[in-house]
């Protein structure tokens, strides 16, 4: 017996509605609208003008884009840091006051600022799409922290999936290592057909240690649900839960929120194999895993979790990580990030010593020479940031990471989760674009 499985809402049906999300009807007035302000910034902005920003979520992540930001300010980038958002108001005053920005709690009404022309979406995991949706629809370009939607929320992903492209914003996911030339480089040798018909791709994350999850401050431990915290908002379309400041301020230890390495951590070595390897949605996908080592109460989300997809391309991705052991065993681009191997009928693709492409031709065919390609460029945030300024000047939809990438991505990492979670493989209904168990 298969499931068609319901794994997130539209927008209009969102839980945020039902709980009445911070309603402020000035601010919906501001931005409603029946169809996509796909010209709100070619209308708004010359290419030369400075370009406002705008950081929904002003905690640990949202905190390092502001100092980001205010660095490449500072070396000449033509930005400005205009808006903050936040529902927690001690971190809400705090960034608006270190960075003499506007400050809102409703994400909408930041939306309605005119000076807005880009934002940074760095909420938990379940607001992404939601903010996302909107932000397009009132005419904004978006850097969106990965994961692009929660585990749970695939209707949520395709919905923003189908929005994004009948609009003209330009969307860059938060993937970093998605700025690493090497990857680009690898792509353009697969297209050449220098591996042949490619067959496999392997990659993976490991790291030592749960500091991403368990390590989240807790600003205050004595914090209650009122005028300085919303905690509904938070929330948002999660089940309903009595407040605790564990939940609020380290969202990433639970399923509710978050969904641990597959989820936190995959992004950033499975999106470039996607890539590379030039692939759409998979067939079918397994996955295995759970709770390996960090055993202790608070914590519901995997620290272990490896996963097989197989695609119609006839071609297969394996990704493999645990937050119990760091050993890698090829080289790595970034803090866990093993780099792909990308296997075809005709040789194989790996990085060696973090400064080449190496190509090795099967040993049965002698047809190809060995080629080792220098990488041009290494993984940075900022020029991250900088490829998104750069493509929303030019209303240049293809960034680093955009849209439609972090969907097929996405759905990679949403099946291996429900997969996981139901003891079944999870299926793909190509056609209908729906997830079957």
């Amino acid at each position: 017996m298969t499931e068609r499985v319901n794994t997130g809402k539209s927008s209009e049906e969102s839980g945020l509605t039902r709980r009445k999300f911070l309603q402020k009807a000035s601010a919906m007035a501001a931005i409603a609208s029946t169809g996509i302000a796909s010209d709100a910034f070619s209308q708004n902005k010359s290419p030369n003008e400075k370009l406002g920003i705008g950081v929904i979520g002003t905690g640990g992540r949202g905190n390092s884009h502001l100092e980001m930001l205010k660095w490449m300010k500072d070396q000449g980038d033509n930005i400005e840091i205009v808006a903050v958002c936040d529902i927690y108001l001690p971190r809400l005053e705090k960034a608006a006051k270190t960075y003499n920005a506007k400050a809102y709690s409703d994400h909408r009404e930041l939306l309605a600022d005119k000076n807005v022309d880009v934002v940074c979406i760095a909420t938990p995991d379940h607001h992404h799409g939601y903010q996302a949706i909107d932000a397009i629809r009132a005419g904004k370009d978006i850097y969106c922290e990965k994961p692009v939607t929660h585990w749970r929320q695939f209707e949520l992903t395709k919905k923003l999936a189908e929005v994004a492209a009948q609009s003209d914003c330009v969307f860059q996911l938060g993937t970093q290592a998605m700025s690493d030339s090497a990857w680009h480089q690898m792509k353009k040798l697969v297209q050449e057909g220098l591996i042949g018909k490619p067959l496999y791709g392997e990659t993976g994350f490991f790291r030592i240690g749960d500091w991403g999850e368990r390590g989240m401050a807790v600003d205050d431990p004595n914090a209650k649900p009122g005028k300085d915290l919303n905690w509904e908002a938070f929330l948002g379309d999660a089940p309903k839960r009595t407040f605790s400041v564990d939940r609020y301020f380290r969202w990433r230890l639970f399923e509710d929120y978050a969904g641990g390495p597959v989820t936190d951590l995959y992004p950033h070595c499975l999106t470039q194999v996607v890539d590379i390897l030039s692939v759409g949605f998979p067939e079918s996908v397994v996955a295995l895993g759970g709770i390996h080592r960090y055993d202790y109460e608070l914590r519901d989300v995997p620290d272990t979790f490896n996963l097989i997809a197989q695609y119609p391309e006839k071609v297969t991705i394996t990704v493999m990580g645990t937050q119990a052991n760091d050993y890698n065993t090829t080289d790595q681009r970034g803090a866990g990030n093993r780099c792909p191997v990308i296997r075809g009928w005709d040789g194989t693709l790996t990085i060696q010593n973090n400064k080449e492409v190496v190509f090795t031709p099967l040993q049965v065919r002698e047809a190809k020479a060995p080629q080792r390609i220098p990488i041009e460029r290494a993984e940075n945030n900022v020029e991250h940031w900088r490829n998104l300024i750069e493509c929303s000047r030019g209303r240049n939809k293809q960034t680093w990471s955009p849209m439609d990438l972090a969907f097929k991505t996405q759905t990679v990492l949403q099946m291996a989760m429900l997969a996981h979670k139901n003891v079944k493989t999870a299926r793909f209904d190509s056609k209908a674009k729906e997830i079957i168990l």
